[in-house]
């Protein structure tokens, strides 16, 4: 690692390490078809099916190999944003229930509308940029004092009292070895719901590749002299850094978000054309604007209130066993299963 810091700077390797972990991420969630939202409605129809099969083995194969290397001390989490500052239990509250209701309107998260605009997908595009724009605005704009205090009702302190590793007081290797029984049982769960076996290897490099961000960033920062910030997948943050920094800045500083949305992009993308379902989809009658658009500004004011996406928060912060980052994922799918089945009843919705 210092070799690679010495060839691109700090902010180099980042970046790097951002397009290395996120093509990987971008290949395997287009391939195993990875979705919370798809898995929330399964769910919300009584129905356990593929696309649980394939979130849950996500889930479990990052929760794996995080927490193994938290016990082989290859990681130390301590740092991380998950767990330094001080947080939000009211923002992962209802922040997190805001982008559940928000993905079902948009028909997919914010790692999803990006792998589906990357594949052609002009509806993921444009809703995906509204998404950006509001989050901006909730992050330092107009939206912003709203945001913190919605976000100062209930907070929680740095440190401990974020850790659930800490709280729930288990050793690392006993968290690796329950987060590998959940993996092997999420893998045979798939085999029954007739889950092939690409996408069961695909939805395992989701995970793989949640917990290489963690593991590069990390070792990016113990060899640089500055302060580097520990983290791994998340869109939510680096989308808004990537397009103001297209729109805003004569040149891009460089760091891991900066790296990452790109490299998933070009990771989708290649998937698509190689498996030759790239194709360019518009909105028609059956799929209305203002739902994906109203979806979009729910999901934007949401995740920045909640401190991370359905990924950020659902794998990167869940698998290092984050506390905001669990409630905030448990209050995604309460609010997209209690979404989904409010639409179900109205007529309105019947049709999209």
């Amino acid at each position: 690692m210092e070799m690679l810091i010495d060839l691109l700077g700090d902010e180099g390797a980042l970046a790097f390490a951002g397009v290395l972990v996120g093509i990987l991420f971008g290949l395997t969630a287009q391939r195993s078809q990875f979705c919370l939202r798809a898995s929330t409605i399964e769910v919300a129809g009584g129905r356990l099916g593929p696309r649980l099969a394939v979130w849950l083995i996500a889930f479990t194969a990052a929760l794996t190999l995080v927490q193994g290397f938290v016990a082989l001390e290859w990681l130390e989490l301590s740092e991380a944003r998950a767990f330094a500052s001080t947080g939000s239990l009211s923002g992962a509250l209802i922040g997190g229930m805001m982008f559940g209701v928000g993905m079902i309107l948009a028909r997919g998260c914010a790692s999803r509308l990006l792998v589906l605009a990357s594949c052609g997908n002009l509806r993921a595009l444009v809703t995906g940029l509204i998404l950006t724009l509001v989050a901006q605005a909730a992050y330092t704009g107009v939206l912003s004092p709203v945001r913190e205090w919605i976000a100062g009702i209930w907070t929680i302190s740095g440190g401990e009292a974020r850790s659930l590793s800490l709280i729930i007081g288990f050793s690392p290797v006993l968290y690796t070895v329950l987060a590998m029984a959940g993996l092997v049982l999420t893998v045979l769960f798939a085999t029954r719901k007739k889950v092939s076996l690409s996408r069961i290897v695909s939805a395992i490099g989701v995970g793989v590749a949640v917990a290489i961000g963690w593991l590069m960033t990390f070792a990016i920062a113990q060899a640089s002299f500055e302060v580097v910030p520990v983290s791994s997948v998340t869109f939510t943050g680096p989308a808004t850094d990537t397009l103001m920094a297209l729109v805003t800045e004569r040149s891009v500083v460089l760091s891991f978000g900066i790296g990452l949305v790109p490299g998933v992009a070009i990771g989708a993308a290649m998937s698509a054309i190689l498996t030759g379902k790239w194709k360019v989809e518009r909105f028609s009658s059956d799929t209305p604007m203002e739902r994906y658009l109203v979806g979009a500004v729910l999901m934007g004011f949401g995740a920045m209130l909640a401190g991370g996406c359905a990924v950020g928060a659902g794998l990167s912060g869940g698998s290092a066993l984050s506390l905001t980052a669990w409630l905030a994922v448990f209050s995604m799918w309460v609010g997209a299963i209690a979404a989904h089945r409010l639409m179900a009843r109205m007529p309105v919705f019947q049709q999209t």
